[in-house]
């Protein structure tokens, strides 16, 4: 299992044929990508806050309840922080299951967290200034089908 957390740009492509090498017992690899937008020119910068080694332990957690909750053979996350362009590439989620249903939902339960709880600062930066970004109401409800009754 790999969690960072990075300034840099990254290749998903490459990050993704790392990932995939050797794996001669996993059926099924699900990644997803997220890119920085520009809303139409309202963001010019989105810039990403975390505190160093507390960020990913916590992430680190919730990555090893999706391997034991989907029976995963591996997961990989990387995160920009800092300022992110439109365009670029701002994270990273690649699963690694036996069969392709544990991957996909393992990568979507991933992104779910990463999106509303993960512990990170949201600030989008634009012409007129910059605003704090909070999960959408839509990002919450989407965490709430992991719930375990």
């Amino acid at each position: 299992m790999s969690v960072r957390l990075t300034f840099d740009p990254f290749d998903p492509g490459a990050l993704l044929s790392e990932f995939s090498r050797g794996r001669s017992e996993t059926g099924a690899v699900a990644t997803f990508t997220g890119i920085a937008r520009a809303e139409a020119g309202a963001t010019v910068a989105l810039e990403l806050e975390a505190y160093p080694g507390f960020t990913e332990a916590e992430i680190g957690k919730v990555a090893d309840r999706a391997r034991a909750r989907f029976g995963l053979d591996d997961v990989a996350i990387l995160h920009r922080v800092g300022k992110i362009a439109p365009g670029e590439a701002v994270v990273f989620v690649a699963t690694a299951a036996r069969h392709r249903r544990a991957a996909f939902e393992a990568c979507d339960f991933l992104m779910d967290y990463l999106k509303s709880k993960a512990p990170f600062w949201k600030k989008e930066q634009g012409p007129g200034g910059a605003r704090w970004v909070e999960p959408t109401d839509q990002d919450h409800a989407d965490l709430t089908r992991w719930e375990e009754t």
